[in-house]
């Protein structure tokens, strides 16, 4: 299985595809923290800005490509990719709205047989999909939102099981005053941050 993303959902995809009985997990990213953390979990990593992902997935499957992917990443792919920039350039002129490379390369990389889930969040128009690629390789495509309350009493057993670790995520706690500075720093991938709790009343001299 291979994960585009090492965000929160694409690491908690990759922790959920061990506990599931994946045998290999091939995280993508760019980000040195993220991958790092992936590797915590037994996954093995493809930093994109260093490797081409489609090559390294054929050289890491002996040419097949992975059985499964996930599209984490969503319709706010970045990189410096043709098909990226041109997305760029069509949502700033009102042609389109999303850049969907993760997703292209995904469809593009999957073995044939292989099955496409796309738990990331996509907002509207798109074009230059790879429908023939996926129709010709007989790929599956799941999407669309969590469907929590069916999924959450599962998944709190197995936190309280110690099965899934969920604060290895906690990168940063601030007080809630500091709200503005935590959604700037998410904003802009500053200080490595991951996740943030936020607590009302905390003492500043505790934030970090």
């Amino acid at each position: 299985m291979a994960v585009w993303g090492c965000g929160p959902v694409g690491l908690f995809a990759v922790q959920s595809a061990f506990l599931m009985g994946a045998k290999r997990v091939i995280a993508i990213d760019h980000f040195p923290h993220r991958l790092e953390l992936a590797r915590k979990f037994g996954a093995e990593t493809i930093n994109f800005e260093e490797s081409k992902t489609y090559e390294a997935l054929m050289d890491m499957t002996g040419g097949i490509g992975p059985d499964a992917v996930i599209d984490a990443v969503g319709l706010e792919a970045h990189g410096f990719f043709v098909d990226n920039v041109v997305d760029q350039i069509k949502a700033s002129m009102f042609l389109g709205t999303d850049r969907i490379h993760s997703i292209r390369q995904a469809i593009v990389a999957c073995r044939k047989g292989g099955r496409v889930s796309m738990p990331a969040v996509y907002g509207g128009i798109v074009d230059k999909f790879p429908l023939g690629a996926f129709m010709e390789k007989g790929l599956t495509l799941k999407t669309g939102q969590t469907h929590v309350q069916h999924y959450m009493p599962a998944l709190l057993t197995a936190i309280m099981e110690g099965k899934i670790d969920t604060t290895f995520l906690i990168s940063h706690r601030l007080p809630l005053e500091q709200a503005p500075e935590g959604y700037k720093m998410f904003h802009d991938k500053q200080n490595e941050v991951t996740k943030i709790v936020l607590k009302p009343g905390m003492d500043l001299a505790l934030a970090a």
